[in-house]
């Protein structure tokens, strides 16, 4: 079944028309808690004391035959409950045993609380209940990761994120997705931001969502009752910034953004990145995005690249200068 958006979780479950099983994943907890307490509405106001039931995968009790079993129990007075399982990563992504331990028929370790129980059930689910499986993620290459993705309904909340997984061609729409996030906030909350004040908000939360409530909840604090917010307002309260994604470097370079591909790099440096990873991602961004973007300086790219490998290969220089050298060169600046 193909997943679907927060948004439509809400419509079906407002409208009275749930899927029998939802999945929720991804790393906006903030989101995911909001539909969890959602899905409660798809039973009557004055009946969900008798016919919601909130599990936590956290507790031993929890096992997928406990689940299953409180799936089966009929609504009580009305047509519908729901049943909604925080925190089921045991279930869904359990983690694998070692590779000497016993495999099953379809190479996969068995997970140490067995699914077989959700497995059957999925499969044929409880027509008159609404079933929430709330996790970080599923491993589909299980069996009951497999059947949840066919015949489950999944809700991805990645936050800002078009997925779990960010490539530096992302960016450039976390990054309007972030300022439109902020943007939103500022009129629901009756104050104005300026357009520099809404850039910096978002680039120092990369694609970090919950870093980005954070900052947002501090600078309202932070200004009070004044309705217009600045830059500076945001440069005295924001996190200050790091490292966000293993592309930041590649992405300001291909901006053209010398000074921020230098503190990108100088963030991966003091977070402990390798020089010849850096050189590795370098030389990919040369070989695949820039032909596309400027052809006519791939000659000289690929010359400064080769030469820096070797320098860094021969210890001519100290790693950090030799790469902060590459990439004013790579950002089209000598």
């Amino acid at each position: 079944m193909p997943s679907i958006t927060a948004d439509t979780f809400v419509a079906q479950v407002r409208g009275r028309t749930p899927a029998p099983v939802y999945v929720i994943i991804g790393d906006d907890d903030q989101e995911k808690s909001m539909l969890a307490t959602l899905a409660s509405e798809v039973v009557d106001e004055e009946l969900r004391a008798f016919n919601v039931e909130r599990l936590y995968g956290t507790d031993k009790t929890t096992t997928a035959e406990a689940i299953v079993e409180a799936a089966r129990v009929l609504p009580m007075l009305g047509d519908r409950r729901a049943v909604v399982v925080l925190r089921a990563d045991r279930l869904l992504k359990p983690p694998r045993k070692k590779a000497d331990d016993e495999e099953d028929d379809a190479g996969e370790t068995e997970p140490a609380l067995s699914a077989d129980a959700l497995l059957a059930y999925v499969t044929k689910p409880e027509p008159m209940t609404t079933l929430v499986l709330v996790a970080d993620d599923i491993d589909r290459s299980r069996k009951l990761g497999k059947a949840l993705v066919k015949q489950a309904a999944i809700v991805e909340c990645w936050g800002l994120k078009p997925g779990k997984e960010v490539k530096g061609w992302d960016l450039p729409q976390v990054a309007r997705a972030a300022q439109a996030w902020v943007k939103k906030q500022a009129t629901e909350a009756g104050k104005q931001i300026d357009a520099a004040g809404t850039a910096l908000l978002a680039e120092r939360a990369g694609t970090d969502i919950s870093r980005l409530r954070g900052d947002w909840q501090r600078l309202l604090l932070y200004v009070g009752e004044r309705t217009k917010i600045t830059r500076d307002d945001v440069a005295e309260v924001a996190s200050p910034e790091t490292s966000q994604d293993d592309w930041a470097v590649t992405n300001a370079i291909e901006r053209g953004d010398a000074a921020t591909a230098l503190r990108q790099l100088a963030m991966a440096f003091d977070a402990g990145a390798a020089p010849q990873m850096m050189i590795g991602q370098l030389g990919w961004w040369v070989r695949s995005k820039l032909p596309g973007i400027a052809p006519g300086r791939v000659k000289a790219a690929v010359d400064a690249l080769l030469r820096t490998d070797l320098d860094l290969k021969s210890s001519l220089g100290e790693p950090r200068v030799l790469l902060e050298r590459l990439v004013v060169e790579l950002a089209g600046r000598r």
